[in-house]
């Protein structure tokens, strides 16, 4: 017979296994894969764009407004989208984003601060990337993960939301509206 207290450590690590299963689980990128219009990643971003946006944190709290001027160019298969970025405090950074599109609705991406390569899939109307960032913060770099989803609402706009987490603990959210052109 087991003792109770290993019994209880078993019943509490089972029971904690199948949340983080149950935590997993979510929207695939073919679960939009007969939403309207199709989004057509080369042809969105090309040319000028910009985004509006802002982090939330955990709690749901503002922490950060930004705004993103873009500016996309392909050649075929690969392609590369400029961005720059102004902060609500005054702060800007610049990445820029090196594409390949892959076939069958995937891609892949590089930039500087991208550690390793991001992933993505389309699927209809949506757009998923997977990447890890490395995150300058308070004088330190944090490596979160991104679980980057987009949609596209029409010819001139998508909305994209990213849900950031380090070590599978959920930090916060990237929120954006992106526009085809610059006025946004």
């Amino acid at each position: 017979m087991t003792p109770r207290p290993l019994r209880t450590r078993r019943a509490l690590l089972g029971t904690a296994a199948a949340l983080a299963l149950a935590g997993c689980a979510g929207p695939s990128v073919q679960d939009y894969a007969r939403e309207q219009p199709p989004f057509d990643l080369r042809r969105f971003f090309d040319g000028e764009l910009t985004a509006k946006g802002l982090f939330t944190d955990r709690a749901g709290r503002v922490v950060k407004r930004f705004v993103v001027r873009m500016n996309g160019h392909w050649k075929g298969d690969e392609g590369v989208l400029d961005e720059h970025f102004t902060y609500s405090d005054g702060s800007t950074q610049r990445r820029v984003w090196r594409l390949e599109a892959l076939g069958d609705g995937r891609y892949r991406g590089t930039a500087d601060d991208v550690v390793g390569e991001a992933l993505g899939e389309s699927a209809g109307n949506a757009f998923r990337w997977a990447y890890t960032l490395a995150l300058p913060v308070d004088g330190r770099v944090w490596h979160v993960t991104l679980d980057d989803w987009m949609f596209l609402v029409d010819e001139g706009t998508v909305l994209n939301r990213s849900a950031m987490s380090k070590l599978g603990l959920h930090l916060g959210d990237v929120t954006l509206v992106i526009t085809r052109g610059g006025q946004g």
